[in-house]
């Protein structure tokens, strides 16, 4: 019997004009949009150095930290130069804000680094991040020289303390961490592709209408052929199970024609990643279609109305993890870091972003392992949901 569902609910689905359109072509209509739409930039524009100001005051003079980074930061002969810094007093930085001649300056006060930004953008995000990371480094910093003045002093009251050699250990400590921020810039990371990983992304969840369908179609309150479905003794988690597989190997089509036509066609450069991009892909699918399972078992509403529900879900999920704009991700995990971390758009996205800017995969497992337990959360509601389901009359 198990059989028997997959194959009649794998030609149901192929046999859906609406659902291939949405799983199939609409993705890669949405592809080819981008790329007509942001293929000038990418062939105009490559990174620009970004403009900001330091305010040259005591503070900033008293601190090596912070000085020796943003100098290296800012050395032309450095090829992982981001900024183009000046030093100037807190006035001059002020008007060359007003007058745009920055992106925003960096005010150094009581042991803390103040920015100051006049707008919402990728420059702003990136100088925000920048010093989000360099804070993350000096405190790390901080505790080795601590811990190593506590050694020093224990072991020996009479030497003199090498506090040169202490900060020496402790910048090659951090030097040597491999959670860094990787500089490929120049090679395959750009703008744009955030907005392909976000298209890959919702093309995962894009592929809950099928699971939708499908569950829809096994529901004695939707359809004849759900009525004949319930009244049968086979098991209904075993229905449910080959729905959901007939699905996935729809969607593994859908996201097959995607991957060929941006790498083939439109020429998008995923970097030598991309087995770990199909394998997040293939992922984010099974989280889609488990969406779909639950949005169609526990909502006793019209399809019209499941539809208009999942639809909802997507876009949603899709503007909140960077799809219109990527400051808008910076703003939600900083701000309300849960919604992103329960929302499986993001999640995908996020775990594609993880391969270009971290040496390691840690916050890629992350990802894959948030969206394996979203997975498996939404078909055990889903199965207790259609346990659940009684009727007077079929």
């Amino acid at each position: 019997m198990f059989i028997n569902n997959f194959k009649y609910s794998f030609k149901v689905l192929i046999r859906n004009k609406g659902l291939i359109f949405w799983t199939f072509a609409f993705p890669i209509l949405l592809g080819l949009f981008f790329y007509l739409a942001f293929s000038d930039i990418e062939n105009k524009e490559n990174f620009k150095q970004i403009d900001i100001a330091v305010i040259e005051n005591k503070e900033f003079q008293n601190d090596e930290f912070y000085k020796e980074a943003i100098k290296e930061l800012s050395d032309k002969n450095n090829s992982s130069r981001i900024f183009n810094t000046k030093y100037v007093s807190k006035k001059d930085a002020e008007e060359k804000l007003k007058n745009k001649k920055i992106s925003g300056y960096l005010e150094f006060t009581n042991d803390n680094v103040n920015i100051t930004v006049n707008s919402s953008g990728v420059n702003e995000t990136i100088i925000k991040y920048v010093v989000s990371e360099l804070k993350s480094d000096k405190k790390i910093m901080n505790d080795l020289v601590r811990r190593e003045l506590i050694k020093s002093q224990n072991n020996s009251y009479d030497k003199i303390i090498n506090y040169e050699k202490i900060y020496n250990n402790a910048i090659k400590i951090i030097n040597e961490d491999n959670a860094k921020l990787n500089n490929i810039s120049n090679k395959n990371l750009s703008y744009t592709m955030i907005e392909y990983y976000t298209l890959i992304a919702m093309s995962c969840l894009y592929g809950s209408m099928l699971s939708m369908y499908i569950t829809n179609f096994k529901l004695a309150n939707m359809n004849s052929v759900g009525k004949r479905t319930s009244l049968s003794p086979t098991s209904k988690t075993k229905l449910l199970l080959s729905s959901l597989l007939s699905s996935y190997l729809v969607q593994l089509i859908g996201l097959t024609l995607l991957f060929i036509f941006t790498i083939f066609v439109i020429k998008v450069d995923y970097g030598n990643n991309l087995p770990l991009v199909i394998a997040l892909s293939l992922v984010g699918s099974l989280s889609g279609l488990t969406l779909g399972v639950f949005v169609a078992s526990k909502f006793k509403v019209s399809e019209g109305s499941k539809i208009g529900i999942l639809i909802s879900v997507i876009m949603l999920g899709s503007f909140l993890s960077g799809m219109m704009g990527i400051t808008m991700k910076y703003v939600i995990d900083k701000n309300i870091p849960i919604i992103n971390k329960l929302n499986p758009v993001n999640m995908i996205t996020d775990g594609l972003y993880s391969l270009y800017y971290y040496n390691t995969l840690d916050r890629y497992y992350f990802n894959i392992i948030s969206l394996v337990i979203f997975s498996i959360i939404m078909m055990i509601l889903s199965i207790n949901s259609l346990r659940r389901q009684k009727y007077d009359s079929i």
